[in-house]
């Protein structure tokens, strides 16, 4: 029988969870792509080709154009739900061609579980959560229906070196110009991390009844895991909201 999972276990794991996510979202958040934040549309008729390119490109609505810098709090949470929404939704869902046998497997629910650590990091950065020990509070709350302080308890030199190492390792795949391999190869090892807490990850955000009969199905059962991932990613936005404003 597997001892119980403590509240400093959750800690520990969670804290270089966000310290990984954290710096990535951050960057995704504020990188000026290709210049883009800084130029405004401009209304040249004759202007060439490539300056109108660079004139659409700006109205795209991603991180680091003036798009981006126009969008208020909660078009940025809506942003981050539906882009990286579906990228960590087909992430977690892509074990359901195995219907009820792939979800008996806990990497369904750590990578889901990662997924959805991954949109509380972003949402809590944009109503201006940004610290290590306030998403790891969040994530606790949201995910494993636990309330902790986010600190680690009696971290001494050896316990920081290591939790260090554990983040740099979780971000190793990722550089300068990181792919979507690079992304899902981190968010993998995101999972990982959650894996630890195998017993707890029931306890995070589920889809709808009906999305968990489909998914239990072979082959289709990945559509199935799918929308309900992403049901379960607007209830996370939900409980996200309604911890913030008790804060």
């Amino acid at each position: 029988m597997s001892e119980a999972i403590t509240d400093r276990d959750v800690v520990r794991a969670l804290r270089p969870f966000v310290r990984a996510t954290g710096p990535l979202l951050d960057t995704l958040r504020e990188a000026n792509l290709l210049g883009l934040r800084d130029r405004e549309v401009e209304r040249d008729a004759d202007r060439g080709l490539v300056d109108k390119l660079w004139d659409q490109l700006s109205k795209v609505k991603v991180p680091g154009t003036a798009a981006w810098a126009r969008m208020d709090v909660h078009q940025r949470d809506e942003w981050w739900l539906n882009r990286l929404g579906r990228f960590v939704s087909l992430l977690a869902a892509l074990p359901g061609v195995g219907g009820a046998l792939a979800d008996r497997l806990p990497i369904q629910a750590a990578l889901g579980a990662a997924g959805q650590g991954l949109l509380l990091s972003a949402v809590a950065g944009e109503h201006g959560f940004t610290s290590t020990e306030d998403r790891v509070r969040l994530l606790a709350h949201v995910l494993f229906q636990r309330e902790v302080d986010g600190t680690a308890v009696e971290q001494d030199a050896a316990d920081r070196e290591a939790e260090d190492r554990a983040t740099e390792e979780l971000t190793s795949e990722l550089g300068e110009r990181s792919t979507f391999k690079a992304i899902g190869a981190t968010v993998w090892k995101l999972a990982k991390v959650l894996w630890r807490l195998e017993d707890e990850l029931d306890k995070r955000p589920q889809g709808r009844f009906y999305h968990q009969a489909l998914g239990m199905l072979p082959v289709v059962g990945v559509v199935g895991d799918y929308f309900g991932e992403r049901s379960a990613l607007k209830r996370v936005r939900a409980a996200a909201y309604a911890w913030f404003a008790t804060q």
